[in-house]
Order: structure tokens, then sequence, then C-alpha cells
């Protein structure tokens, strides 16, 4: 029997009060065409409504689409993600406590769905320790109304771990490339697999439907099996998608490169014009050493790969992505996760295994705010709530860390030319305050697992240390008072050999980043 049906009939399958896993990540992979069903019939009829929703990372574009189709009122009774900056809407239901939140680390979201596929009670790590997730921080609790405990506390064989129990899934939604009408699913157009493996075998496993979307059907026997992602026996339904409802990722219906069909010719290049974010990548690349196996962030830090590929070595480390890629460069926006030229791409649980067992040698991230303690937050800034994704599992992997981000927020007028940086106009919320909102990372527990912790700005840099932040560099042009102490809400210690950033950083020509890695 043919497993094909219409999305209207997928969606029919998903109960009121379900645990309904939705597949995705940022921009891509998402099973619109689905979410759009699930919309339709609960604006029709009512249901399904209460659900409890659990994705990796809430996909969408800020405009509506992805997981912001389930923001109406009584459809979602909880919502349990890694990340919301692209769900505005749904940030807004949580901000106004109208549905209950969890906001748990990426890399134990998707490592939960094998504990479920397998049967076993939860999954024990040590990633979210000390955090804003672990249970003496609030346990992952986004608002008010979130009372129930998730997260536990545990002690194992002498050490302090967090335990994220299992939980049912009734149902689960996800996307391929092509099905066969027995349920065969490949992925050869999307920009990697992701999860979808463990997340297919734990909705099986908990007695779910899994309903799978495609962009086209292929003959009975016609796939190639070792090509096959997503077994027909764990999927129940198959949905054919419209186009539009379908892009590779909600910024390019379709890019060859990101599905590795093509190779980009990165030679044509064109350096990116001398700009604060590009002065603050250039003085982190030089944290870089030869042979390094890299992760970064997004905002500034993308800027280090693009400064390593203009000064020609890029091939001297490997940069890795959370999505599963290796290798490359990242690419960014609505289409990260995505990786052009990427020497390889596996399912991100195992990227994360990687990541939580030591394997990354440094990581580069943002910083929304830093206090005086070294602890830095981005999970939550007042009226927003972008969540943390896999920051919790890159930071406390890493045996480096390096912060990037602009020394101050909001409008600013800020040019660097002429080997200085020339401050006309500063912005006005203070980044750097007495204490973070909420604990992203803990800079004492980074520095209890030996960890070496750098905060780059454009002006000036920090060393984290047992003692809060401490300032070893400042900008050319750059007053310390009137620009860095009198534009801050603590005082840091101030090195007694207080150097100089490199003025070439400041100078819109090549830096010699080859010559200063190690």
């Amino acid at each position: 029997m043919s497993k094909i049906v219409t999305a209207a009939e997928a969606a029919a399958l998903v109960p009121s009060g379900a645990v309904l896993g939705v597949d995705g990540f940022v921009g891509s992979v998402c099973p619109e065409e689905l979410l759009l069903a699930l919309e339709a019939r609960f604006l029709e009829t009512g249901e399904p409504g209460g659900l409890t929703v659990i994705a990796s990372t809430g996909s969408g574009d800020t405009r509506g689409r992805g997981l912001d189709r389930l923001r109406h009122d009584g459809m979602i009774r909880r919502l349990v993600t890694s990340y919301l900056n692209l769900n505005r809407m749904l940030q807004r239901r949580l901000i106004d406590n109208e549905i209950e939140g969890y906001l748990l680390p990426l890399g134990a979201i998707v490592q939960l769905y094998r504990e479920i596929a397998a049967g076993r009670p939860g999954l024990v790590t040590h990633v979210g320790l000390g955090t804003f997730v672990d249970p003496e921080h609030g346990g992952g609790k986004v608002n008010a109304c979130t009372v129930e405990d998730y997260v536990e506390r545990v002690r194992l064989k002498g050490r302090d771990w967090l335990f994220y129990p299992s939980m049912r899934l009734d149902a689960g939604l996800l996307r391929g490339t092509t099905a066969d009408p027995d349920g065969n699913i490949t992925m050869e157009r999307e920009i990697g697999t992701f999860q979808g493996p463990s997340f297919a075998q734990a909705v099986r496993n908990s007695g779910g439907a899994v309903l799978a979307q495609v962009e086209r059907i292929a003959e009975r026997g016609s796939l190639d099996p070792r090509r096959v992602v997503i077994p027909g026996h764990l999927v129940d339904r198959v949905v054919v998608a419209r186009p539009g409802n379908h892009p590779q990722t909600f910024a390019t219906d379709y890019d060859p490169v990101f599905s590795g069909e093509v190779r980009a010719d990165m030679s044509v290049r064109r350096p990116l014009p001398l700009s604060v974010k590009k002065v603050i990548g250039r003085r982190a690349a030089m944290e870089l050493r030869r042979g390094d196996v890299v992760n970064l962030g997004v905002g500034a830090p993308e800027y280090v790969a693009t400064v390593a590929g203009e000064e020609g070595c890029g091939d001297a480390f490997t940069l890795t992505v959370e999505s599963g890629a290796t290798g490359g460069y990242p690419a960014y926006g609505l289409s990260f996760g995505a990786a052009i030229n990427p020497s390889s791409v596996i399912d991100n649980t195992y990227q994360f295994d990687f990541y939580d067992g030591g394997g990354l040698d440094i990581t580069f991230v943002g910083m929304a705010e830093l206090d005086a303690a070294g602890n830095v937050n981005v999970s939550k800034l007042k009226t927003r709530i972008p969540g943390i994704g896999g920051f919790f599992n890159v930071t406390q992997g890493a045996k480096r860390v390096v912060f990037c981000g602009q020394f101050t927020a909001g409008e600013t007028d800020i040019r660097a030319a002429d080997g200085r940086l020339d401050i006309r106009q500063d912005g006005d919320p203070v980044k750097f305050v007495e204490a973070v909102e909420q604990i992203s990372f803990n800079a004492r527990a980074g520095l209890a697992r030996g960890q070496s912790i750098l905060a780059v700005t454009e002006r000036c840099v920090f060393r984290i240390g047992e003692d809060g932040p401490m300032l070893v560099e400042i900008a050319p042009g750059v007053d310390l008072e009137r620009d860095v102490l009198a534009r801050m809400a603590f005082r840091p210690r101030v090195a007694d050999g207080l150097r100089e950033m490199p003025a070439v950083l400041f100078r819109d020509e090549p830096m010699g980043l080859a010559a200063r890695l190690s």
C-alpha cells in the first residue's frame, strides 16, 4: 500500500494534546507544507490543540513561516526548543506567559532523540551545568508560567551531571528530498541529514506517527539503498510538498553548492570592506593555530572564516558547523547550517558527540552581555528570547573560547581607517554589565575545566580569569577612560602591560595572518 497522502490527511493524524516533534534547523529542512496543513486544520476546527511541541531549533524566517505556524491561541500548551530567534511570534507568546517554555541545549535535544529511540530513561551529560539550564539556576524555564521541573541535577561517579528525561513522542514532522511509495526517503537536495534517523526512530519507537514531506516521488525499488536516510518502515505517511513550501532554506529555493552537487569557485571572492565586525573578526582570527578544529557562531564570529579566506590560510585549520558539516566555509543568515565546499557532512547527533567530548580546539561565539565575573548571556535580552542553539555544547566543549562582539549595542558610527579606530557616535545600551540577566556561559566553571577564555571587541580585548575580566589590549585611537571604562557597569582590572591592538587590523589591507599563525 502506498504511504503517499495529502497534507491535510497527514495533519489529521496529529491528535489534540499530543507531544509533537518538529524537525528543522534554523532556516532549513523545515517541514513547511505539514506545518501549514496543521495550521489550516486548527484554524478551521480548533484541533489539534494543547500540543507539547519539541523542536531541536525553531525553524523560521521571522515573518511567520516555520514553527510560528503553530502560534495560534490554544494550539500549543508547551514548547521545548533550543533556538527561537527566528520565531518572533512564539517568542511573544512566551514573553506574555501564554504558553510554557523550556530552552535546552541543541546538542542535548538531538542526542535525547537517540535515547528515546533506544528506550533509555534519558540523557546524562555535563552540558548545561552552571548555566540557566541547570536546576540551580532555573532549569531552563523560560517564563513564570513554566513551573514544572524538567532537567535534573544528578551525581554519578563522584561528579555532577544534568539528566534530561526521555519523553513520549506522539507524532513527528520531518522532510527529505525524494521518497518512494514505501516511505524510503533520501535527502540529496537538502543541506544535511541532521538528526533525521534518530528523530524518526524516536517517534516510531514511541508508538507515534512519522509524517514526512518531500519534493518528489520515485518508483518503488528505484532508490539507491545507500542514499536512503530514513528507512520506509519508520515512516507512516509521505506528503509531496508544493514547490513554494519546500525551499532548500528560507533564504534560497535551491543552491547546488549547499547540497554538494557542485563546488564553488572561492578564488573569485572579493575582500569585504573594512568594518567594525571585520576588525573583530581579524583580531579574533589571531587566536587561531595551525591544525585547529574550529567552530564559528553567527554575527561577528562569521568574519573569522572570511578573514582567513582573504588571507589565504583557510586550509590551515578545519571549520565545523553544528549541522554536521566539516571543512569548507559556513553559510550564514537563514542558510546557517549549510557549508560551501565541505569535506564531509554527518548527522549532527555525531557532531555534538564530538563537541561534547572535547574535540574542538577553539570556538568563536557571540556575546550579548558580559559581567564582572566573566559570565556571558546570549539567550535572554529583555524583550527577546533568542535562545542558545548549540552555544552550550561548543562553549563547554572547546579548549579555547573566544567571545566576539561590538563593545556597545544600538546605533553607532565607528570607523576603522589609517591604523586606528574612530568612535564618532557610541551605542547607548551597555553590554558589559554588573551581572548578566541569564547565565549562558559560566566563566568560573569554564576556568575549572581548564579553558582559555577571551572576549574580543572592536576597541579592546579582555582575558577572563578567576577575578573576572582583565583588559589586556586597547585599540589605537581609543581613550581608555572615556571609550572603555566609562562605558562599563563595572570596573575591570587593567593589565599592567596594557598593549595596543595591532594597527594593521584597522587598515584596509592584508594583515599577514598566515605569518601570525603558530
